[in-house]
């Protein structure tokens, strides 16, 4: 139940980001240390891709045999007969809702949707084939930039990444398994 409200909820926010905002568009949620800024990712996290069209079909159909794995894996610790700690189920189950909700905007968003542009908000339509569609993304905290003078660093933002709901849910169950129950998964 908590993985389908999770998925609710990042489908939610994509959809409304999509129908409502053109690429680049941003609101402003606090100041400017939090913001609402829609862009489009064509490949994997922080907008990394690699290898063009094919590139994307084996991205996305990794992302679908590593969901696979997470639900077998799950259904599996639900089955056994010895107590499997409560925080871990979650913590897969975040991290598996978080690849759902990401597996279906490479499903099927290009087909559903059409084109976001700068200026342009999209509406039913299609604008890329079956797992080409591209990964919505809002989620920006540009808290601050480096000062010009230190070296390496001076003018960059600290945090950059602009990220979505799912993504949040990938990071927090991962962080949340390493930090909380390491000792769980050092015994498996």
């Amino acid at each position: 139940m908590l993985g389908l409200i999770l998925v609710v909820i990042d489908q939610v926010i994509k959809i409304l980001v999509k129908t409502n905002m053109g690429i680049g568009d941003s609101i402003h949620v606090f100041g400017d240390w939090f913001q609402i800024l829609f862009v489009e990712n064509k490949g994997m996290a922080f907008g990394m891709s690699f290898g063009g069209i094919i590139g994307k079909y084996f991205l996305t159909a990794f992302r679908i045999a590593l969901f696979a794995v997470l639900v077998w894996w799950i259904s599996k610790l639900l089955k056994r007969d010895s107590a499997v700690p409560m925080g871990v189920l979650v913590g897969l189950t975040l991290i598996t809702a978080g690849a759902l909700g990401n597996i279906i905007d490479c499903l099927f968003y290009g087909l559903v949707f059409s084109e976001s542009a700068p200026g342009v908000v999209a509406g039913l339509g299609s604008y890329a084939p079956f797992m080409q569609g591209r990964v919505v993304d809002m989620f920006y905290f540009p808290l601050w930039t480096w000062p010009s003078w230190l070296p390496g660093l001076g003018g960059h933002i600290f945090f950059e990444p602009i990220f979505n709901f799912a993504d949040s849910c990938v990071t927090v169950g991962a962080f949340y398994l390493i930090l909380f129950h390491w000792k769980f998964f050092s015994k498996e």
